[in-house]
């Protein structure tokens, strides 16, 4: 299996399969609105600017398993995101990433590198790094601003 092998719904109900970023470097992250991690976003887009046009995604995927942090509907969190902090990378609809319910994409990232919780999302703003072949190479905490993950990205953009 390959992170190109699942889809998603975007934030506008669009069915979205992760195969059209196949051949390109992904950035996965499950974000909140409402999270001391939230400026992250800020972050998040400036590596987005800085690498889209070589082959980076940042893929945003909205979660309020967290304190609750995300409480708002897809249409308000793309609006606060946009207004905010000019993010212009996809933001996907609301899911969850642990238990049960946990989205399928979720289920794979942590199978194929796990956390100081296991495979468990410890918060908001985990990172999942994604290699050009759909394999994960990483996994970064929530507190990992995303200028730290640039010299990562550089080199799976290098291969």
């Amino acid at each position: 299996m390959l992170a190109y092998d699942f889809s998603a719904t975007l934030n506008n109900g669009e069915e979205q399969s992760l195969s059209a970023y196949q051949g390109k470097v992904l950035l996965i992250v499950n974000t909140a609105s409402r999270c001391g991690n939230t400026p992250q976003y800020k972050g998040l887009q400036e590596l987005y600017a800085k690498y889209r046009d070589r082959g980076f995604e940042v893929l945003a995927f909205p979660c309020n398993q967290f304190g609750h942090q995300e409480p708002g509907s897809d249409e308000e969190i793309k609006e606060f995101c946009e207004l905010n902090y000019g993010v212009e990378f996809p933001i996907f609809s609301k899911i969850e990433v642990n238990g049960e319910g946990a989205h399928p994409l979720y289920k794979f990232l942590k199978s194929q590198k796990t956390g100081l919780l296991g495979d468990s999302i410890k918060w908001n703003f985990t990172k999942f790094l994604v290699d050009k072949q759909g394999n994960v190479v990483a996994r970064y905490a929530p507190m990992t601003p995303p200028a730290r993950i640039a010299g990562d990205i550089e080199k799976q953009l290098a291969k």
